[in-house]
């Protein structure tokens, strides 16, 4: 009964450890020139900005979403 606790033990580990890492990203708008770009989630761009999509799941993603926010004219500039 140990040995099965054990491997269920290691086998659970083994599944935790081989997904991989999620960069999320996120589509900020900096509020003193209007420009738009995609930034990882987690760093804090300088200067005042406001996040229009946080947390999406690719970089390719972000960029989609900052084509509707150009199209939509939320943005002036995409960088």
């Amino acid at each position: 009964m140990r040995h099965l606790a054990i491997a269920v033990g290691m086998l659970a580990l083994g599944l935790t450890a081989s997904t991989g890492a999620r960069a999320d990203f996120a589509v900020v708008k900096f509020k003193d020139t209007g420009a738009c770009r995609t930034w990882k989630a987690g760093d804090k761009p300088w200067g005042k900005y406001q996040v229009l999509w946080v947390k999406t799941s690719s970089a390719a993603e972000a960029q989609t979403k900052g084509a509707w926010a150009m199209k939509h004219h939320w943005c002036k500039a995409w960088w």
